[in-house]
């Protein structure tokens, strides 16, 4: 319980007047309970003749005693009584009772009702604070991690956290005021027969708690599983087109199928503990209930009997009502751990570091106004292999700068050690004479744009996509930015225009158009740094054409670093650096490249061929 409240204390403090309503209507709902049974004793000795007592009025001086307020409630009864009859004084009573339930039940349904907002809020707050986190953690966080996990913790998690979690608040709240009022009454009706019930309830909450041991690293196993079926699902509608190149769909189901029994058989064993809770505690609750009647039978059928027969029942009739809440409490024993279990899956991302660290005294950045220097730049990911090493480059305003060499010579690396999607082990990298760790990452990327070769759009439409990241982008400036692209022409032939909408990841859009959409996209941005990632290698040969005048254009007053396996088209980059294994092994114009006769001009013929 003690991680239950810790999760409350997180989360809950922006809705503090929500608890205390919750707690007030839940005290009120317990009280006006307890009063509307206490009507059972008179109603009772009035069916069945039981109290012959006659009963004389007792003035109210100071605090009224438990002997005053019962002597004075049946002095009233025995009035009504006498002058109206048994059978009116019943329906007076039941009237009362009926008064009595009703606001108990309109305080009962008010204190699930008010905690409705709390609950609702609670979860919206952990997935905004989960997809915040995501968004700022930086790329390397998302190289070892599986898609399908992270969708399975927004998704599936947070939603335990809510059934689990959340839903088990509103009984930690009532439970416990609802326990205390009642084991109150009990003690006030006879601290007897309530010092024999205290001493039998221990028995049960340890039967209880033994079943739900083991619940909490069942769950987490069983929602690890659930992550690989969401993984397996991802992987799945990712490669669909490859799946049924290699008529693959029988090995895929198989793998699927295989996973899913995985899920199946973890998820059972916790259906089958949390299936347990009810009838477990039901035996247990029964069997507390007949120990308690024996023994305040055996006390009534004594000479000297604390109370009376039909105290005994309203007593037994409060016991009975102690039974829901000690339920509930199991139920959320069993709930909670699960959820608990969901939040630990949950706070991995939470707890994750980002390795991107903004300065605490951030330099100023107006804009760009000299260059780019790498100087002595070495990185490698966390597996320690080094990707780059000693990496020393000169980028000045104004020039492009193209990297070339073979898969995995670290050229994509290179380049996104500039906007500090990573940051460099040693060496530095500085913009105008100033280390890039030195600004805040927001104006380091502010002022750089990017084409990759997969073309990175979002399920919406045209306008949106090309404005995307610009704030107040109007029409005249989308539809400007769109001729530069090489774009206009085709979102014309739209039957919406700059409206229509292009489905996920751009899927209504051939692939030459989505990259013209992604370049109207750096081209409204307008920034002075631009690195183009690998942008015409996809495309054929007459896409690429309008792709590279579009790109031509918009190169022409920009610092470009251009990646490129193509050669054909980095043939007029003011530099040319050619990497290999993570080394710049030569570097000038093509034609000076082509004439050392070495590692460039070994790629240049290769493509020729």
């Amino acid at each position: 319980m003690k991680a239950f409240w810790k999760v409350l204390k997180r989360f809950a403090a922006p809705y503090k007047k929500y608890l205390a309503g919750s707690i007030v209507l839940n005290l009120l709902s317990a009280i006006f309970n307890i009063f509307s049974f206490a009507l059972l004793i008179p109603i009772l000795n009035i069916l069945f003749k039981m109290d012959q007592t006659v009963y004389e009025f007792m003035p109210w001086e100071g605090v009224p005693t438990k002997e005053q307020l019962m002597n004075n409630f049946y002095y009233y009864v025995s009035q009504i009584i006498d002058k109206f009859g048994g059978s009116t004084a019943l329906l007076l009573l039941g009237a009362v009772f009926g008064a009595l339930v009703l606001i108990k039940t309109g305080c009962y349904f008010a204190s699930s009702a008010v905690m409705i907002p709390l609950r609702t809020g609670i979860v919206r707050d952990i997935r905004v604070m989960v997809y915040n986190k995501l968004v700022s953690l930086p790329m390397g966080f998302f190289n070892k991690q599986k898609k399908g996990d992270i969708i399975a913790r927004m998704s599936g998690d947070v939603t335990e956290i809510e059934v689990s979690i959340i839903s088990s608040l509103d009984m930690m709240i009532k439970n416990p005021i609802l326990i205390v009022c009642y084991f109150a009454a009990l003690i006030y009706l006879s601290w007897e027969l309530t010092l024999f019930t205290i001493t039998v309830v221990p028995a049960m909450a340890w039967g209880m708690s033994a079943i739900g041991k083991k619940l909490k690293r069942q769950s987490l196993e069983a929602q690890e599983k659930w992550s690989d079926t969401m993984a397996q699902l991802d992987e799945t509608l990712g490669g669909l087109r490859i799946i049924k190149a290699f008529i693959a769909e029988e090995k895929m189901k198989e793998r699927f199928t295989r996973t899913a029994n995985e899920y199946r058989a973890s998820y059972a064993k916790v259906a089958i503990r949390q299936a347990s809770a009810h009838p477990v505690s039901e035996f247990l609750g029964s069997v507390m209930i007949m120990i308690v009647l024996w023994f305040g039978g055996t006390l009534i059928l004594s000479d000297k009997a604390p109370i009376d027969a039909p105290t005994f029942i309203f007593y037994m009739t409060i016991l009975y009502s102690v039974l829901a809440p000690l339920k509930d409490f199991s139920k959320a024993s069993y709930n909670i751990p699960k959820g608990l279990a969901s939040m630990e899956r949950v706070d991995r991302i939470m707890n994750a570091e980002n390795d991107i660290k903004e300065p605490e005294s951030p330099a100023s950045l107006d804009g760009f106004n000299d260059s780019i220097e790498f100087n002595g730049v070495s990185f490698s990911y966390e597996d320690g292999k080094e990707v780059l090493h000693d990496i020393s480059v000169t980028i000045p305003k104004g020039r492009t700068v193209a990297l070339v060499g073979q898969s995995g010579s670290g050229k994509s690396t290179l380049a996104d050690l500039i906007p500090r999607y990573y940051d460099a082990c040693a060496g530095s990298i500085t913009l105008d004479g100033t280390d890039i760790r030195n600004f805040r990452v927001k104006d380091l990327r502010s002022l750089i744009g990017n084409v990759n070769q997969e073309a990175i759009l979002f399920n919406d439409t045209i306008f949106n996509n090309i404005a995307f990241g610009v704030e107040n982008a109007t029409m005249e400036q989308v539809v400007a930015a769109a001729k530069i692209a090489n774009a206009h022409d085709f979102i014309m032939e739209k039957e919406d225009g700059y409206q229509t909408n292009i489905g996920d990841r751009g899927g209504k859009l051939s692939g030459g158009q989505r990259q013209r959409i992604s370049i109207a996209r750096a081209i409204l941005k307008n920034p002075p740094i631009l690195i183009l990632d690998e942008a015409t290698s996809a495309l054929d040969t007459e896409s690429e054409k309008i792709v590279q005048e579009a790109l031509d254009r918009l190169t022409s007053t920009r610092t470009t670093v251009v990646i490129a396996h193509r050669l054909s088209t980095i043939r007029n980059a003011d530099e040319i650096c050619v990497l290999h294994e993570g080394r710049i092994v030569e570097r000038g114009r093509h034609d000076e490249l082509i004439a050392l006769n070495g590692y460039y001009r070994k790629l240049h013929d290769m493509q020729s061929l």
